[in-house]
């Protein structure tokens, strides 16, 4: 076997999954190039701190909302025109912000293209199980992981440049032209590269039924899951508020910080992937949201630049066993339903961590201490869950 080929076969790189990744890197660079500095836009406008909470509850609950529709599209229509579907809807939300500078509008907007990461997930699942074996899963979900990272650090250094040139509102306008062409982009090359799925699975509309199939297992994760996404989403909207507003740092100070966190996680996904597949998964999800955990601590107590970049290392490690985790929850759905009951899992989870998310506002208002504060005893609670009631797909056929 030819050198190339060694690499394809131990990455998992079949043809979809490279035009998969492909795709990634352009939809990600224009969405992160906009996306990471919205609270910064909606403040530009004229929005307010509950402006900023609602933008972020919103992201939570639309993406609870439309990740079940995802997995259903995915399982009656085939991962290849569902993606063509959900690309479209991005693109209408693009450009309504750019064409309406009001924060009233970006919220529209928003409707639209939040969409595209919690409604291609499942699709994009979907083909990673279907492309690779059982095997190769963990490491093609890495693949998409990492890829993913690399637009999410390029594009909140090139917002925050535009940013520092045109000022917040132009800056961010300008972003989302960029975002708008690189879509169009992506759309042409998903439908020419992705081969079509012959065989799809059986669709369920209804997610009271699909529900009965979801495992003990799968469930244990999932309430433990919803825990650690408090402690990320009660802050999350605020950490750009608390650098940029509150301890001076400049917008391109934070995209590099925002860097350097995607730099973090480059580095250990491979390395976990790998030994994810040969082992056990739990212990890797479990470092994960260890490292949720601690990140809002870490953040109280940073006042400089330097201690900031401790805690977006903190955060990038995060990712740990993100990919791990999305692995797990494919080996624990039923082999018919995979894009649907991956729907399903996160249209409870998210749903519920909207209301945590909305919430976040009104703890900041009190103060970013009781913000930061509640966020780590939701992530303290999730871990130790977690710890004691986790099973991974070895463990569950066992019991």
């Amino acid at each position: 076997m030819r050198l190339r080929d060694r690499i394809s076969e131990f990455f998992g790189l079949r043809k979809s999954m490279v035009a998969l990744l492909a795709m990634v890197v352009l939809v990600g660079l224009g969405e992160k190039m906009a996306e990471r500095f919205l609270p910064i836009y909606l403040m530009a406008l004229g929005g307010g701190a509950l402006t900023i909470g609602l933008l972020n509850g919103m992201t939570n609950l639309l993406s609870a909302l439309y990740s079940f529709p995802g997995g259903y599209l995915s399982d009656r229509m085939g991962y290849k025109k569902a993606l063509l579907i959900f690309n479209l809807i991005a693109l209408l939300g693009y450009a309504i912000v750019i064409i309406f500078p009001y924060w009233q509008a970006v919220l529209v907007g928003a409707i639209f293209f939040l969409s595209w990461s919690a409604i291609s997930l499942p699709a994009t699942m979907s083909l990673v199980s279907r492309v690779l074996p059982q095997e190769k899963r963990t490491m093609g979900v890495t693949m998409h992981s990492l890829v993913r990272r690399l637009p999410m650090a390029l594009g909140p250094i090139i917002g925050g440049v535009l940013i520092g040139i045109y000022g917040d509102k132009t800056g961010v306008r300008l972003a989302f032209v960029g975002a708008f062409f690189l879509g169009i982009l992506s759309l042409i090359l998903q439908q020419v590269m992705i081969e079509a799925d012959g065989v799809r699975g059986k669709a369920e509309k209804r997610p009271s039924r699909l529900w009965h199939f979801m495992s003990p297992a799968l469930k244990n994760l999932l309430v433990s899951d919803i825990l650690i996404r408090f402690a990320e989403q009660i802050p999350y909207a605020f950490v750009v508020v608390w650098c940029i507003k509150n301890q001076g740092i400049t917008a391109t100070q934070f995209g590099l910080l925002t860097a350097i966190e995607m730099i973090a996680a480059v580095l250990v996904y491979i390395p976990v992937a790998y030994l994810a597949d040969r082992s056990t998964k739990k212990p890797f999800v479990v470092i994960t949201f260890f490292n949720f955990t601690i990140f809002p601590l870490v953040m109280l107590f940073s006042y400089s630049f330097w201690m900031m970049v401790v805690a977006f290392v903190i955060r990038g490690l995060k990712e740990f066993g993100e990919p791990t985790r999305k692995a797990l929850i494919m080996d624990l759905s039923p082999e018919d339903k995979k894009a649907g009951m991956f729907g399903l899992y996160y249209l409870i989870r998210d749903v519920i961590v909207s209301i945590g998310a909305i919430g976040g506002a009104f703890l900041w208002q009190i103060s970013p201490e009781v913000n930061f504060l509640t966020a780590f005893a939701c992530g303290l609670i999730g871990t130790i869950y977690f710890w004691i009631f986790g099973k991974d797909l070895g463990q569950s056929k066992i019991s």
